[in-house]
């Protein structure tokens, strides 16, 4: 029973930041979307302590476990813009192929900056 009410504490912890980032972007007119704010809501309480992995890490890796439930909305709404895609699919297909990449190779810099500048810090070589 304390597991649950738990993990039900964990998951409002969840849903405070992200209403609550939610309401922020609706009263100040931010061009950002509520739950791109509350990830970065939460990145600023993981890493200044004022919220602590262990209050959210359950709820957290439930919700990981059952992502892909959250996108069958998304699939079915797809099926409406069946013309859309016909007649500009090859531009859609490239822009989220050119999209992913641009990510991937910015993920990439980033980790191997950060990567680089922690041996530094503490260090070590990369040379066996």
């Amino acid at each position: 029973m304390r597991n649950i009410v738990f993990f039900i504490f964990q998951l409002l912890i969840l849903i405070a930041i992200y209403t609550g980032s939610n309401f922020i972007v609706r009263q100040t007119s931010l061009p950002v979307p509520g739950n791109v704010l509350g990830m970065i809501l939460l990145f600023l309480c993981l890493t200044t302590g004022i919220v602590k992995l262990k209050y959210i890490e359950k709820a957290a890796e439930f919700l990981i476990k059952h992502l892909s439930l959250f996108f069958i909305p998304y699939a079915v709404g797809l099926m409406t813009y069946g013309k859309l895609i016909q007649t500009s699919g090859w531009e859609l297909l490239l822009m989220i192929a050119g999209s992913t990449v641009i990510g991937l190779v910015v993920t990439s810099g980033i980790t191997q900056y950060l990567s680089s500048k922690e041996t530094q810090k503490h260090g070590r070589s990369n040379s066996i």
